[in-house]
């Protein structure tokens, strides 16, 4: 961490400095021999190559030129000023670092050559038990893991509230680009100025809450002061807008020419946006808890938005490169034969820019080979991303869905081009739509903010209180008090109380959450009694895998791509039907059998015994003969990593789970549907054989059960036998 920061300073110093040089002190005419050079000081002018000196004025001169540029000296100074303000805040930084290296070390006991062999799980227990014997905290006698969490990610969870309620405006309908998110680091900075650390911010310092903003009677005051604020920090940065212009184009350039001209496709390629953290993010997650969440549905969300092609475009794509291919072959041909055709002006040139155009248009020409299903490639980042509007269920193959999911999940093309016109556009979001709501957001730290002792203020969200902010429409109904002003969206307060429990095992959650957590336990229990056995629906994971990825899968993918291959198999007659059970299995059902497996293979305070109970079968296992972890994949794990992998796996089937339950609950009360892939009508099954889709069809107008097609085909063949004798 020190590291990085003297790094940064060393960084933009260099990068001040050498395009000050590039702009003032090399000669581009003798550096593009447009002007010939007279070494030996006579008349003719001499031909001989000319080398770097020759392009690079004197100091005397160069210092000249700086001087005569008032422009030049303006930014120079500014960037000076800023270059000692993040000097001394890097001081200042370098001090905490220190301090938090002496606490590690005699406090915690962890030395700083062995620090990269903790988890996070073992530093956070160590430090639970150092209050219970030092009581570092005056305040209360024990900490809880959600106390350490509420200090870390104090205003990360009023960010993610925020977001969740749509209360910041991010959200724009333009004319032709239709709606879009706009969200960059300079519009986060300058949010956080505002809000949590600036003068004349809401909070006072890094624990309270200013005391006028606790006062219903003071919030149009308050309102009002901080809509000015808002103005006067967009003013600010529009006088600023030139500065951090250039500069982000001068760093985006440094950063990023040598990687395009290296692999023109790493454009092409995508990465979580800043808006999509925040939304995706739960209450109570740490960045390498999110980090780790989202790297683990980076390449299902990539095959899911690349299963999307364009016929224009792709024939376009290919008739660019067939152009530009064909002049790059005849130029690398005419190289090959003779080298001095590179000699001649402007060839390398071109060569050059024939093979970017070359790249980016095969980046655009799809696999011909490839058959992707859009509505399970979805469901498998719904496992790992967890959450997901309504209206994407059922419609995963729509542009409309695509165009949203872009949003999330963006090119790093749009994420540059955002960036640059960061400066250009956060002054005009300061001035003119967010000073609106400014009353919303008074009101929203005044109504979502209590006090902890021993921890201070925090938003009310980040108490996983399904009391206080449960949605009755995500299985909390009849638990919750909550108005709809009150209630967390898309299920945040449910899966960020699931999310916690299961990273923190040791955790106590509220009674009320606590009651909450044992009713979904239940509702799994009543589920998997209805469900297959785990071991017969994670023994077609290598089929639900060939079914829904092109390369085969790590661990836990595997388990899920069972669980959502079961509802295709069991629609489409590849596997049969078990008369055993009441009607065919659905995601849900099949992600509740291999929950109820899991909790009960593993034992310790939060899983509980593994007794046998409905849905949990006589086959369990420990964690070392896990149910979806090989013997060698066991032996290359440590304990930590073992239970981050078990974790990820059961946190992505509670997902699954509650999302299923939710649809179902939205649909209203009848039958099971047989997986939400099939909600919005007719199986919609690219890989079903023509024989399976007539059975199916049959079995439809017949009120059939789909698992009944292997018996009635025997009896058509004994039939068949008959007429023949």
């Amino acid at each position: 961490m020190m590291l990085s920061d003297v790094f940064e300073l060393v960084q933009f110093l260099f990068v001040v400095t050498f395009s000050t040089f590039l702009l003032c002190c090399v000669e581009y005419d003798v550096l593009f021999a447009n002007r010939p050079l007279n070494h030996t000081g006579g008349t003719a002018p001499d031909r001989s190559k000319v080398t770097l000196p020759d392009a690079i004025l004197p100091a005397p001169q160069c210092a000249q030129r700086i001087r005569a540029s008032g422009w030049i000296i303006f930014l120079l100074v500014m960037a000076a000023a800023f270059w000692l303000y993040r000097l001394v805040k890097v001081l200042c930084s370098l001090l905490s670092y220190w301090e938090i290296r002496t606490f590690y070390i005699k406090a915690l006991n962890i030395p700083s050559e062995g620090l990269c062999n903790y988890s996070w799980q073992e530093v956070q227990a160590r430090l639970i038990s150092l209050q219970r014997q030092q009581q570092m905290c005056v305040h209360k006698r024990e900490l809880t893991e959600l106390d350490i969490y509420h200090r870390i990610l104090r205003f990360k969870n009023y960010m993610v509230a925020m977001v969740n309620k749509s209360l910041l405006p991010v959200r724009f309908h333009l004319p032709l680009l239709g709606p879009v998110v706009f969200l960059t680091q300079g519009l986060k900075y300058n949010l956080e100025l505002l809000l949590f650390w600036g003068p004349g911010s809401l909070f006072q310092n890094k624990w309270s809450l200013r005391p006028q903003c606790k006062r219903a009677g003071a919030r149009r005051e308050l309102a009002q002061r901080l809509a000015r604020t808002m103005v006067l920090v967009g003013l600010a940065n529009l006088l600023l807008c030139p500065c951090v212009l250039v500069w982000q184009l001068l760093y985006a350039f440094f950063s990023y020419a040598e990687v395009i001209k290296r692999e023109p496709g790493s454009l092409g390629a995508r990465r979580w946006s800043l808006y999509g953290r925040h939304y995706l993010r739960h209450f109570n997650e740490l960045n390498h808890e999110l980090q780790a969440r989202l790297s683990r549905g980076y390449k299902p969300a990539t095959k899911y938005m690349n299963s999307f092609t364009s016929p224009l475009l792709t024939v376009l794509a290919k008739n660019v490169g067939f152009f530009a291919g064909s002049i790059l072959a005849v130029l690398i041909v005419l190289t090959v034969y003779d080298e001095d055709v590179l000699t001649v002006q402007h060839i390398l040139t071109a060569i050059t820019l024939l093979g970017l155009v070359v790249t980016v248009a095969r980046s655009f020409i799809p696999d011909e080979h490839t058959v992707w299903c859009p509505e399970q490639l979805l469901q498998r980042v719904l496992a790992h991303i967890h959450y997901m509007p309504d209206h994407w269920q059922g419609n995963a193959s729509r542009s409309e869905t695509r165009s949203e999911m872009a949003q999330l999940f963006q090119y790093k093309a749009v994420f540059i081009l955002e960036e640059l016109l960061s400066p250009i556009l956060t002054p005009l979001i300061l001035i003119f739509a967010l000073p609106s709501r400014a009353l919303d957001i008074v009101d929203f730290f005044r109504n979502f903010t209590v006090e902890v002792v021993g921890v201070g203020d925090i938003c009310s969200f980040a108490q996983l209180d399904i009391r206080n902010h449960g949605n009755p429409q995500w299985l909390s109904a009849g638990q919750t008090e909550a108005s709809v002003y009150q209630q967390a969206e898309n299920g945040k307060t449910e899966l960020s109380l699931m999310h916690f429990a299961i990273t923190n095992p040791r955790w106590q959650p509220p009674p009320q959450s606590e009651l909450f957590l044992s009713q979904l336990k239940e509702k799994v229990q009543q589920d998997a009694a209805a469900a297959p056995p785990a071991q017969r629906i994670l023994a077609e994971g290598p089929l639900g895998t060939s079914l829904l990825s092109e390369d085969s899968a790590a661990a836990p993918d595997g388990l899920l791509a069972s669980v959502l291959a079961r509802p295709i198999f069991s629609a489409s007659g590849l596997v049969s039907w078990d008369r055993r059970f009441t009607q065919p299995c659905s995601t849900a059902s099949a992600a509740a059998s291999v929950l109820a497996s899991l909790a009960s293979s593993l034992p310790g305070p939060a899983r509980g015994p593994a007794t046998d109970s409905p849905g949990c079968h006589s086959d369990r296992r420990h964690p070392e003969e896990s149910l979806f972890l090989s013997e060698s994949r066991l032996r290359s794990l440590s304990r930590s990593a073992l239970i981050a992998e078990v974790a990820s796996a059961e946190m992505s089937l509670h997902a699954i789970y509650l999302h299923e339950l939710h649809q179902q609950q939205q649909q209203g009360p009848g039958p099971q549907a047989v997986g939400v892939w099939m909600a919005t009508g007719a199986p919609k099954l690219p890989f079903m054989t023509a024989g399976s889709a007539a059975r199916a069809s049959q079995a439809q107008h017949r009120e059939m059960p789909l698992g009944g097609w292997a018996e009635e085909e025997e009896e058509e063949e004994e039939e068949e036998e008959q007429t023949t004798t």
